[in-house]
């Protein structure tokens, strides 16, 4: 559905996309992280079409996206971080003439209108004015707008953004929704809404790939790292140095605590598993230990591992 090749965007001496390819296949929902700055919305500006870049190529749905834009763009449906909507419209109204902007008339205009309606809930709002619709509802007239040409493809860029938990919570359930009729390009900063909505990730930092992998692989391969957790009773700066000595451990982290029981990160080098050293080590020096275990890794520390700035 998406083929990148070397895409790459420079503004003067400034590189914001450099040298980018991924690949995302029909039916996937795929998630585009990478810190603010990263060039994950200059990609879904060229994507679109509606930014040139310096080199490289794009295909959406077998069409180039510069030498074929017509035909491209008549394969996406995007939704843009802050969502252009006319105020002083009925929701219905706005709708109807976004469709006849995509070239809908007649019945078939009025037939997408309203199974975009439906689709994204709106069959009550129809008649309300933009301008009195919450954040939540106007997030939902511009998944509407993306979809009243039925695209293969839909790109979503922040489509969570400013929203209150509630919220999040209903956009994410219309996304998987729309995720079994549509392959999804989504750009967002909640990585845990991407673990629960993605069949992959690709992640982004300076312009350039990180990653990319299904969120399963990406979890699984820092827990190869060998992270443990230790809950433990004693001198907080003993355990941590003790532990330090032992075999395979880089580093030890005191985690905050409102009780007296010590909480440790331990970081072991790739591969390695210490619980028994470090357990063997609790029990010569007479800690109580309350618990001792892998520590169970998320997306977010995938992604602040592989974007943070040393």
């Amino acid at each position: 559905m998406i083929e990148v090749q070397n895409l790459t965007k420079r503004y003067g001496r400034f590189t914001a996309v450099n040298n980018l390819s991924f690949e995302v296949g029909n039916g996937q929902v795929v998630g585009f992280l990478g810190p603010n700055g990263a060039g994950k919305t200059t990609t879904l500006r060229m994507l679109t079409g509606f930014l040139p870049p310096s080199s490289g190529r794009a295909k959406i749905n077998g069409f180039d996206v510069f030498k074929e834009s017509i035909q491209a763009r008549r394969s996406i449906g995007y939704m843009p971080e802050n969502v252009p909507l006319y105020d002083d419209v009925r929701v219905k109204e706005y709708l109807s003439f976004r469709a006849h902007l995509k070239g809908l008339r007649g019945r078939d205009a009025r037939n997408h209108v309203g199974e975009a309606l439906e689709m994204c809930g709106l069959q009550h709002m129809r008649r309300r004015m933009i301008k009195t619709l919450s954040k939540g509802y106007r997030q939902r007239v511009g998944l509407a707008d993306a979809l009243i040409n039925q695209p293969p493809l839909l790109i979503l860029d922040e489509p969570t953004n400013g929203l209150d938990p509630n919220q999040i919570r209903s956009i994410r359930k219309l996304i998987k929704r729309l995720g079994e009729k549509h392959t999804i390009l989504i750009s967002t900063h909640i990585l845990s809404e991407v673990e629960m909505v993605a069949d992959h990730v690709v992640i982004i930092d300076s312009g350039q790939i990180k990653a990319s992998d299904t969120p399963e692989n990406l979890i699984r391969n820092m827990r190869a790292a060998g992270h443990i957790e230790l809950e433990v009773r004693g001198d907080a700066a003993i355990i941590q140095a003790a532990i330090e000595r032992v075999d395979n451990v880089k580093k030890v982290i005191a985690n905050p605590t409102t009780t007296d029981w010590l909480n440790f990160t331990i970081l072991c080098d790739s591969g390695t598993d210490s619980r028994e050293k470090v357990a063997r080590l609790a029990n010569q020096y007479g800690w109580p230990v309350r618990s001792l275990h892998r520590h169970k890794s998320t997306l977010e520390e995938v992604f602040v591992e592989l974007t943070r700035q040393d």
